[in-house]
């Protein structure tokens, strides 16, 4: 599975995805928590 994962074409964009998403996710986290903080 992790050899399909590192070496297909479809294993590759698969793994952009779920870097993409938790990258998204420690962003929007990110900025709620400030935003949550820094409020007026």
């Amino acid at each position: 599975m992790l050899i399909d994962l590192f070496s297909t074409d479809y294993g590759l964009m698969s793994l952009a995805v779920i870097v993409v998403m938790l990258l998204m996710g420690a962003f929007f986290l990110r900025m709620f928590l400030y935003k949550m903080n820094h409020n007026e």
